[in-house]
């Protein structure tokens, strides 16, 4: 199989990087980006293919993957849509273009929606799948050896829940990330350095994951556990209980959910 990867961004170099760890051989890997000095840094530190030329790359490729921006998109399909064969599998990591929007653009409906997360540059990623109805399982099979190039998958039966994909596991880092850097600098305001702050904070979050993960309890079971009556944890939870913060967190990722719909609706009806 032969990829193209038009766009040369973060998540592109991230599952080029997992695909050639993997034993994918570079020879079939272009990557189609117009910034210059990007496409010698791919070619230097991954040996593929990379240039400008959106039009002459299409025809040798078995599979594109889309990964400019979702504002950059309709504008990208329509240059990929003349030069698009019948067995050419489109896979779309552009968050909220919504794929039968794509399939219009593209006049074709062999069309695989992604939505990775950012853990993906160190391959421990997540990627949410849909696929249309009319996509073979062979290409479905395809689209999802390149996403666990990053990590694992899951697949969607319904698009309307890749808007919670992208709300839960697509910005989710960015709300641990957020929790992070609260709690850092809680640890530096009760005269922790730097260097320690962040060694206790990140050190904690991931042997809580790991526990989690690890555990047959669910997460409020786990908590209670650590919870002791009176306690300085009971304390703590019980200060964000009075200050709703659990019910923020959720609120904030409906706001995300909908925010997804609202782009989807933005930008597809362009």
């Amino acid at each position: 199989m032969n990829i193209c990867f038009v766009g040369g961004g973060n998540m592109a170099t991230a599952l080029i990087g997992g695909l050639l760890q993997r034993g994918f051989a570079p020879a079939h890997i272009h990557v189609v980006e117009i910034n210059a000095d990007s496409c010698q840094r791919l070619h230097n530190e991954y040996g593929v293919r990379a240039s400008d030329d959106l039009v002459g790359t299409i025809p040798h490729c078995d599979c594109l993957v889309l990964a400019v921006k979702p504002q950059q998109l309709d504008e990208v399909a329509r240059q990929i849509a003349p030069r698009l064969g019948s067995n050419h599998l489109v896979i779309s990591v552009a968050a909220g273009i919504r794929a039968h929007d794509l399939a219009r653009w593209l006049d074709s409906r062999n069309i695989v929606r992604a939505m990775p997360n950012t853990p993906a540059l160190i391959r421990s990623g997540i990627t949410g799948l849909y696929a249309l109805p009319e996509v073979s399982a062979a290409h479905r099979h395809e689209a999802q050896s390149i996403m666990t190039a990053v990590g694992s998958t899951l697949w969607m039966t319904e698009e309307t829940m890749m808007d919670a994909v992208t709300a839960i596991s697509g910005s989710g880092p960015a709300y641990v990330f957020y929790f992070i850097e609260a709690m850092q600098q809680a640890a530096r305001e009760l005269g922790f350095n730097d260097t320690d702050a962040r060694r206790l904070v990140l050190e904690t979050f991931l042997g809580a994951t790991r526990l989690a993960e690890d555990s047959k309890d669910d997460a409020a079971t786990l908590r209670a556990r650590v919870t002791s009556k009176n306690g300085t944890t009971e304390k703590a939870l019980l200060h964000m209980e009075a200050n709703q913060v659990k019910q923020h967190i959720i609120k904030a990722v409906h706001a995300a959910a909908n925010r997804s719909r609202e782009m989807g609706a933005e930008l597809g009806d362009k």
